[in-house]
């Protein structure tokens, strides 16, 4: 049978491939990542996550033909709700959209490209993500802070090539009273570095890296 695989930044670069077919006969997700290992022996011994057809693979997962195979690294960490874009972020904007009358409080995050990195001169940032998936989990994020907090938010990362002073995420959040929109805010901001698969390279004059472990 065939399965679509999809490998994304630090993977992508290993391996010199975005999209591939790989013809597997009974197949788990471990054992289609042996394939991969032994075909790009530069992966090493990274120990991915993985997702099948936009959902993350809750273990040794069995596969189907036509089905499709993310392999995620470590997370660098919408007036619609949820927004990927490669156009600039407008803070304001975004949370001009959400204030009504019955709104007490204006909570807003920015994540913004700063020029030094423990010690190293960033030139600039590059994003990438599995953009489906991402979106699926920014939106499960936005129900997480309505359903426990009761707030209203907005949630917009950048992709794409990002210079020195740039913004690369906001989450604006707006509630009756600041108590919630702090709590649900600070949870957006951990949670989108948790779970949202994007990744961040940090260009240096020196170098560059992948934002998160790495061999």
């Amino acid at each position: 049978m065939k399965v679509k695989v999809r490998l994304f930044a630090l993977y992508r670069e290993l391996a010199g491939e975005s999209e591939l077919e790989i013809e597997v006969k009974a197949a788990t997700t471990a054992h289609l990542w042996d394939v991969l290992r032994k075909r790009y022996p530069r992966l090493g011994k990274q120990s991915p996550l993985m997702a099948v057809n936009g959902e993350f693979a809750q273990g040794d997962e069995k596969l189907k033909g036509g089905d499709e195979v993310a392999f995620l690294p470590p997370f660098s960490g919408g007036a619609s709700g949820v927004r990927l874009t490669t156009e600039p972020l407008e803070a304001q904007a975004i949370a001009d959209s959400l204030m009504e009358e019955a709104h007490g409080a204006l909570v807003v995050f920015q994540g913004v490209v700063r020029r030094w990195t423990e010690g190293r001169r960033v030139l600039h940032l590059e994003y990438e993500a599995y953009e489906p998936m991402a979106g699926r989990k920014l939106e499960e994020i936005r129900r997480e802070m309505k359903e426990r907090w009761g707030v209203d938010s907005a949630l917009h990362h950048r992709l794409g090539r990002l210079e020195v002073g740039e913004v690369s995420l906001v989450v604006a959040v707006v509630a009756p009273h600041r108590q919630e929109a702090f709590a649900a805010c600070q949870h957006a901001v951990d949670r989108i570095k948790e779970t949202v698969p994007i990744w961040k390279k940090e260009v240096f004059t020196d170098g560059e890296v992948w934002a998160g472990p790495q061999d």
